[in-house]
């Protein structure tokens, strides 16, 4: 990703210190906040200074890194590091790969690498849905900041403007947090992408209208039979697509599927602060960032992070290998190197 005149990741190693972009910050601030132990790293896993599938990924697998550098008990730091954030998969196969590594830093930034890599590929194949002219809804943020470098649903609207086409992006608010209002948003805005912020209850009414032409979601993990979960609200748009006949499509590298879940029903829904609910932070006229109350006092709020979208609303999974249907074979084959 490219901020000013300066190309960056979202996540990176640099001796033993994990440097991360302060995505709790964005739109508003850019900083750069240097982790220098397992246990700041797992912080920032856990807080959502770094989020987004493929990001956690890296930053689960620099803080196995880190805690090897430490030398203190490596189960212990693995249980920690798995225990931030239990919906995202990328984050289990990274922990996995560095602990079973000859050398863990080294296999740590090779998970990074791949990961900005396969996300390149995800927007080659993407781009091929896309037709000059296209409306395209998403929802959350999937891009830059979300992984690596490039994204997945973002990576095919980003690849489509490079070959050429003009393309406008309906971009979901995404509540509590506010992904798509406020990172997603910025990453159009940095790549100069004509876009909308819309509410979360604006795609229907969208769609009906002939509005959208095609949605692209991101992953945070896939089950051996294609249901894919992602941030609330995702299913949602996926029944309202099926309805009008739009293609609704998952974009997400082979690192977030988890065949040991048979089905959807056996992805873990992280359920985080009510607080996410209940207040929310802004920047004020006179340029302080400040957090207010939003609801009710005295009210109570639930906040599952997560939803999951049954295999049939979607029209299809676009990896680094290719785009398959959502169903166990295709799967099976996928990550036995087929496509």
């Amino acid at each position: 990703m490219r901020v000013g005149n300066k190309n960056y990741r979202t996540v990176w190693m640099k001796g033993s210190s994990v440097f991360l972009i302060e995505q709790n910050l964005l739109p508003f601030k850019f900083k750069i906040y240097e982790s220098k132990t397992y246990k700041d790293t797992c912080k920032a896993i856990k807080s959502m200074l770094v989020r987004g599938a493929g990001a956690i990924g890296a930053a689960a697998g620099f803080a196995m890194a880190q805690a090897f550098l430490q030398k203190i008990n490596i189960e212990k730091a693995r249980k920690e590091i798995c225990a931030t954030r239990p919906t995202a998969q990328n984050l289990f196969f990274a922990v996995e790969r560095v602990l079973r590594a000859e050398n863990p830093v080294k296999e740590a930034q090779s998970i990074a690498d791949q990961d900005a890599e396969y996300c390149r590929k995800i927007g080659e194949f993407g781009n091929k849905l896309i037709k000059d002219g296209y409306n395209i809804e998403t929802h959350c943020n999937a891009g830059w900041l979300a992984f690596v470098d490039y994204g997945t649903a973002l990576a095919p609207i980003y690849s489509a403007k490079s070959s050429g086409k003009k393309v406008f992006v309906y971009v979901d608010e995404t509540r509590p947090r506010s992904q798509g209002a406020k990172l997603t948003a910025w990453e159009l805005l940095n790549e100069k992408i004509n876009f909308f912020i819309i509410p979360d209850n604006a795609g229907a009414y969208l769609m009906s209208q002939g509005k959208i032409d095609i949605m692209i979601v991101g992953s945070d993990r896939i089950a051996a039979n294609g249901d894919a979960a992602n941030k609330i609200g995702t299913f949602e748009k996926a029944i309202c697509a099926k309805e009008f006949g739009i293609p609704f499509y998952v974009a997400a590298p082979t690192s977030t599927f988890d065949i040991k879940c048979k089905s959807g029903k056996d992805i873990p829904i992280e359920i985080r602060s009510e607080d996410e609910i209940l207040y929310q932070t802004g920047l004020t006229k006179k340029g302080k960032l400040e957090t207010i109350e939003v609801c009710a006092p005295g009210s109570k709020a639930f906040n599952p992070s997560f939803d999951v979208t049954p295999a049939k609303f979607i029209s299809g999974i676009i990896t680094e290998k290719g785009i398959i249907k959502p169903n166990a074979s295709s799967i099976k084959c996928l990550l036995k190197g087929g496509k």
